[in-house]
């Protein structure tokens, strides 16, 4: 196939990029050109910014892909969005369109598991999740409206090799690495659905020659865990303990600053089910819960990221992690001092 991928320099989109060529699909990158990426050899690149309606019409006008991944969205989310322009600059030129949305597009609701059929959030478009739900609608009216070949996945939260949200796995595999205090909120009860970066890239690639996608929304992400499940399978992967503290509710809410992984707060207390992916797409996930994370783990080791210093904060995201001040807070705690 002749593929597109919007983005494709960091995480989800590099290892889509590395998926397909893989498969020894032809592989053409388009983004902003700012975030230096390590592509695979023979990958082409277009630069155009996707708040920019002239430079996007400038690379892409005139061209045919057999296949358009989308996984850049997020950067649309406090700008000026063109998803309609880039509709009507790809409707008729393109075989398969596949959007990466998330499950911030859903309403919460205590009703587990979350299944397609279920209401989208009711937020407008500059926030996460409303953008991600305006960007769905978008895409998928058109493809009743002229049989624009668009699909969507709904992914929880996705972890794995070169994971740029950094305080998830990589800021847990630290702490458990130096022996610092955990801090889980909420009794450690939050349940959050994870899945790995790969399993994502395989069903969306397969998504875009299954004639069963277009018009359709798949929740990708199975495995769900509490907080102290997380806490607990990761250290036994590391093979450390861990020094949980449990943060009292009277702190919820009154932190400084992030003090624990962003997926432990309620959140992003939420369960998927992939019953309709396994069904219509034949998607199994190759990696569970534990697997995944030991695999990224052995990723992490060969890295040589268990030496990390200097705490890194991704430009996109801004997700980071102050060990300094857990360790503050966790005293704090234990000493049963008040918020």
């Amino acid at each position: 196939m002749k593929t597109l991928v919007l983005g494709g320099s960091q995480f989800v989109g590099l290892h889509l990029v590395r998926e397909l060529v893989a498969r020894g699909h032809h592989v053409t990158v388009l983004n902003r050109g700012k975030t230096e990426a390590r592509l695979p050899a023979g990958v082409d690149r277009l630069v155009a910014d996707r708040t920019d309606a002239e430079s996007m019409r400038a690379a892409l006008e005139g061209k045919d892909w057999d296949a358009v991944f989308d996984v850049s969205g997020f950067i649309m989310v406090a700008m000026n969005s063109n998803l309609t322009d880039l509709v009507d600059l790809l409707d008729g030129r393109v075989g398969a369109y596949v959007y990466t949305s998330s499950i911030m597009a859903y309403q919460p609701t205590g009703v587990f598991p979350w299944r397609e059929s279920f209401a989208s959030v009711d937020e407008g478009p500059n926030t996460y999740g409303g953008f991600k739900k305006m960007a769905e609608e978008t895409f998928l009216e058109r493809h009743a409206r002229t049989g624009f070949p668009a699909s969507v996945v709904r992914p929880a939260a996705i972890y794995g090799p070169d994971n740029n949200i950094y305080d998830m796995e990589m800021a847990t595999f630290l702490r458990l690495m130096r022996g610092l205090p955990i801090i889980v909120p909420h009794d450690g009860l939050v349940v959050g659905s994870y899945g790995h970066v790969d399993d994502l890239c395989r069903v969306m690639v397969d998504m875009a020659s299954n004639p069963r996608a277009p018009g359709e929304v798949f929740n990708i992400t199975a495995d769900a865990v509490t907080a102290n499940e997380y806490v607990s399978t990761l250290s036994e992967i590391v093979g450390k303990p861990a020094d949980v503290v449990q943060m009292p509710s009277s702190f919820v809410g009154k932190l400084e600053k992030p003090a624990y992984n962003h997926l432990f707060g309620s959140f992003h207390h939420g369960m998927m089910s992939i019953e309709k992916a396994r069904e219509l797409l034949d998607f199994e996930p190759e990696y569970d819960f534990r697997a995944g994370h030991a695999q990224t783990f052995e990723w992490f080791v060969e890295q040589g990221l268990g030496s990390t210093e200097e705490a890194p904060v991704d430009p996109l995201w801004f997700a980071s992690y102050d060990f300094e001040y857990e360790a503050k807070l966790a005293a704090r705690i234990r000493s049963g001092e008040a918020p």
